[in-house]
């Protein structure tokens, strides 16, 4: 009976007495293989792996939100009126004033004063979830052109987040319902004053 090591030993010869031609073709897919699975890679190896895989699921988050920006830019109906409103007071929204980005804080967007209106990728639950994001920071970039906003203010600060969180449907029953927050009797105005809070 053949021991694990006399197995190894006749893999090894077999591969010693393959042509280089050959020998390059199996390197290829032993190492296209170990890729796939993740077995009989090295600790620096797993590593390289694991970081390769964050990296191109980064990228492909980014890319979808960086497409799903641009389709409701042009066809989303609140993100049109926003848009429109947002110019008429002075304010251009295109793309390259809202970036897509990894944000390490629990939210799916933000403003950043004058103009910028930044995106949570890694944050996204999906294509209407980003809606009501860039709806609520198109709120806040309204309230900052119109009306003087001093971020620094509390009370400032507080309006402006029950306007974006009243107006732009961060608390719609079905947004609601997805949170696991189902009432009936001043629903609405429950659920502004907690997401108010929470911005």
């Amino acid at each position: 009976m053949a021991s694990p090591g006399d197995a190894a030993d006749a893999h090894r010869r077999k591969y010693q007495a393959m042509a280089a031609s050959e020998r390059g073709v199996f390197d290829s897919w032993t190492r296209a293989i170990k890729n796939f699975t993740g077995l009989g890679l090295t600790p620096e190896e797993q590593t390289m792996r694991r970081l390769q895989q964050d990296f191109k699921r980064d990228l492909t988050d980014c890319r979808l939100c960086e497409k799903w920006r641009d389709e409701l830019l042009a066809a989303s109906p609140s993100v049109r009126f926003m848009a429109d409103h947002l110019k008429s007071s002075g304010v251009t929204v295109s793309g390259s004033e809202m970036p897509c980005m990894n944000c390490d804080e629990m939210r799916s967007g933000g403003f950043a004063p004058p103009n910028q209106i930044q995106l949570c990728y890694n944050k996204l639950f999906g294509k209407g979830h980003m809606e009501t994001t860039m709806v609520h920071e198109m709120i806040h970039a309204y309230d900052h052109a119109n009306f003087n906003l001093d971020w620094a203010n509390l009370e400032h600060h507080a309006c402006t987040e029950i306007r974006a969180a009243s107006l732009s449907g961060d608390c719609t029953w079905f947004q609601e319902f997805m949170r696991g927050n189902v009432g009936f009797l001043k629903h609405h105005q429950i659920c502004v004053k907690r997401r108010a809070a929470l911005s």
